[in-house]
């Protein structure tokens, strides 16, 4: 499995209104966000970015966590395991709350304390236990060991109705034995366009909007090319897409954009977007009509009057 970047975790709870902000940190080093930081435990093989475990279903696995306060003051930690998930706004990697259900990860490691205090400028070593169930589904199930900051902070302009709290996580990569099945597929594609009235007299373009869905049980790194024809199978536009996330952890969905400056403006076609990852490849596809409406209401009127001529001319014919 590849070594994924960004291991601070973003965190989104609710406390009345609870957030945490998203950082991200090279992953040659602890998640950290300046003023603690939290990482696997080190070893003998030196320091780990992350935690990365293969186990058998039915098999409990044991490891140690360190949180590390930097501050001049002691903190004070709440810690806990995690799922992780695709966040649906840029398919980020973010990781469930406390009070959120936890079905892999954050329901099966259990750190030896749940709450710690840490002096200043020292740090805490935590062992934890992880019970894969006998029953755990094949397949990567990633999640994280999160420290999170008890204190909370005033909300923006000083609101007294939102509070924030700020948490840091080791990323816990954990793979299950058994058949590994990559699939990837490209659903719901939709083309919406902005032209002008009048052809040629400005810019247009086209928003084409898909979700990215990976139905099998490991992590992809996916690419998604953008291919378009119009008539007669004329080549528009062929390129690899940007703005897909590195990551996409097994059975999440995420919906993503892409911008096409220049779309045409009287055309008729096609745009097919092609995913692929490892083994995985799956493609959607959506038609799309270009026809400015001062060209469509002359189309209409145009018909509507062929049709008037062709009911008199019957109707002269017939009455001779």
């Amino acid at each position: 499995m590849r070594r994924l970047p960004a291991p601070l975790l973003p965190l989104l709870a609710p406390l009345l209104a609870l957030a945490a902000l998203l950082c991200a940190v090279p992953a040659a080093h602890a998640a950290d966000n300046g003023e603690w930081s939290v990482e696997p435990t080190a070893s003998g093989l030196g320091r780990r970015p992350y935690f990365y475990l293969s186990a058998d279903p039915g098999t409990t696995l044991t490891d140690s966590v360190t949180v590390t306060n930097k501050t001049a003051a002691p903190l004070t930690f709440v810690l806990y395991a995690a799922d992780a998930y695709n966040t649906e706004r840029d398919g980020g990697f973010a990781v469930r709350t406390r009070q959120e259900r936890q079905r892999g990860v954050g329901a099966w490691a259990k750190p030896d304390r749940a709450r710690l205090t840490v002096r200043a400028r020292s740090a805490v070593t935590v062992p934890y236990t992880l019970s894969v169930p006998e029953d755990a589904e094949p397949g990567d199930h990633p999640g994280a060991l999160v420290a999170l900051d008890e204190r909370v902070a005033a909300g923006p302009g000083g609101a007294v109705a939102v509070g924030i709290q700020r948490a840091v996580g080791a990323r816990v990569h954990l793979r299950v034995n058994g058949p590994s099945v990559p699939a990837l597929s490209v659903e719901d594609v939709r083309y919406t366009t902005d032209a002008p009235l009048v052809p040629g007299t400005a810019d247009s373009s086209a928003l084409i909007s898909y979700t990215l869905h990976n139905r099998g049980n490991v992590t992809l790194s996916p690419k998604v090319a953008l291919r378009a024809e119009g008539l007669f199978g004329r080549t528009l536009l062929a390129r690899d897409l940007t703005g897909v996330p590195g990551e996409l952890l097994p059975r999440q969905r995420i919906r993503l954009t892409a911008n096409w400056a220049g779309a045409p403006q009287l055309d008729w076609g096609e745009v097919t977007l092609t995913a692929s990852a490892r083994d995985a490849r799956g493609s959607g596809a959506a038609s799309f009509l270009a026809v400015p409406w001062t060209a469509a209401a002359v189309l209409a009127a145009a018909g509507a009057g062929t049709l008037v001529w062709l009911r008199r001319r019957r109707r002269r014919m017939g009455g001779g």
